[in-house]
């Protein structure tokens, strides 16, 4: 980064009518500062949390050896050009999510509301939800003083999927991570466009009209601001004009991308709980979702993001890599040799997901390092064995910086009859965010691991 003597405020925004863009960090965004107080200056720090449901087969992500020295399997093999900024993490338990006596089936339900909560979810279909107030949106009070955005909360399927939900359980809990109190479920948004419009729709007019009006025009979001962009660019170094462009073409081919979906969304039978705007394929879908997620943290709109890749007992099937069959039937696969083969198909695309995420941040700028560097990333499930509903021995996997405080390259094995409590990472994780806290959930301590 240059440090320069022109000054542009960090929260600049370009506004039109139906329009506000924020800008990316730029160098004339850095005041002209002291060497060491260039050097002091606290990086951005950001929380993204991936999740991908029914578990995953610990076999083919659980690398055989623990330290510095390990191999990545097959599951983790698509990561592996971020191998030395990764933290493995297995042993760990999602315990408030076993059945408490009388309770029966509901795992998946128990999965997911405890996951991020450390709390055991109330049995119940009504009305009267209860779990706990979820990690992330901790981290968001925090860090959402500077942001436009507290926190994003996205999915690749709809909220509206009600149809294989665990017996005894509201959708709701199997359908988002998230919680803002112990009766309050967050839900997750799976529509592009709906993302599209919350990060960069117009605060001018709250008139759904004119959005609507410049979609059908076939325009861009950015033609909106036009002018003041030329204005901008005239004043901007040739380093910062560069950056800028960039951002701007990114955000010019997710909204292109965006609109192709619609279109194509018009001319095909609508896919059931697929609303318009949703990419028909699921590479497609991952890949803009990923991409807005990007925008969001290069603009600094938003700090926490939390993303479901699925919901608990997600039915969909994935044929464009050879798995015809639906994804919660393929984990409980009682042993069957094809049914597993195709299960750790489903596992390896998911990463291979994830690791297309993980090259848009680490080749995105970002201060004096890349937006990877100053992002603590987590990828997991909320149980590990699907075939048998088992809450323990979890994947866990942190990727990114942090900002300075993780040290990568290692897998760290916690004895399984221990059953240390998932929990303890989150505290882990939150000290990577300047947000700390002794306790959560049913936590039993600090792991003290992220660091070395």
């Amino acid at each position: 980064m240059f440090i320069t003597k022109k000054h542009l405020p960090r929260r600049t925004f370009l506004r039109g009518l139906g329009a506000t863009v924020a800008l990316p960090l730029l160098d004339s965004m850095v005041p002209a500062l002291t060497a060491q107080e260039a050097t002091a200056a606290k990086p951005v720090r950001r929380l993204g949390i991936v999740y991908v449901p029914n578990g995953i087969y610990m076999p083919n992500f659980t690398p055989p050896e623990q330290g510095t020295a390990f191999t990545l399997p097959s599951t983790l093999q698509p990561l592996a050009a971020y191998r030395d900024q990764m933290v493995v993490v297995t042993g760990l338990s999602n315990k408030m999510g076993d059945a408490w006596p009388g309770e029966g089936a509901g795992d998946h339900a128990r999965a997911a509301g405890a996951y991020l909560t450390g709390v055991h979810p109330k049995k119940t279909e009504g009305a009267d939800l209860r779990a706990g107030l979820s990690i992330d949106q901790i981290a968001a009070r925090v860090l959402s003083a500077a942001t436009q955005l507290s926190s994003l909360e996205l999915s690749l399927e709809s909220r509206e999927n009600v149809g294989s939900c665990d017996p005894g359980y509201a959708c709701a809990y199997a359908n988002t991570l998230c919680w803002s109190s112990a009766t309050t479920p967050l839900p997750m948004e799976n529509n592009p466009r709906m993302v599209f419009e919350r990060l960069f729709g117009g605060n001018e007019s709250t008139d759904p009209e004119v959005w609507r009006a410049r979609r059908e025009e076939d325009r861009s979001l950015l033609d909106a601001v036009g002018d003041k962009l030329a204005r901008l660019q005239r004043d901007l170094g040739q380093r910062d004009q560069r950056k800028l462009e960039e951002y701007l073409e990114a955000i010019r081919n997710a909204e292109r991308r965006i609109q192709m979906a619609e279109v194509q969304s018009e001319r095909e039978l609508p896919v059931i709980d697929q609303p318009a705007g949703v990419p028909p394929t699921f590479e497609a879908h991952a890949k803009l979702m990923f991409d807005l997620q990007l925008l969001a943290y290069q603009a600094d709109l938003t700090r926490v993001i939390t993303f479901m890749v699925g919901h608990e007992t997600s039915q969909r099937a994935y044929p464009e890599i050879g798995v015809p069959d639906a994804h919660h039937p393929l984990s409980h696969h009682g042993g069957n040799e094809e049914k597993i083969a195709n299960l750790i198909k489903v596992n390896n695309y998911h990463t291979q997901m994830f690791a297309y995420y993980l090259d848009r941040l680490r080749n995105t700028p970002d201060g004096d390092g890349s937006l990877l560097d100053h992002s603590t990333l987590f990828y997991g499930s909320g149980m590990s064995d699907g075939n048998g509903h088992n809450h323990h021995n979890l994947p866990s996997l942190i990727v990114g910086g942090g900002s300075g405080t993780i040290k990568g390259g290692r897998h760290i094995s916690y004895p399984r009859e221990v059953e240390t409590p998932v929990t303890n990472l989150w505290l882990d994780i939150l000290d990577t965010l300047d947000v700390p806290l002794d306790s959560f959930g049913d936590s039993t301590g600090h792991l003290n691991v992220l660091s070395g």
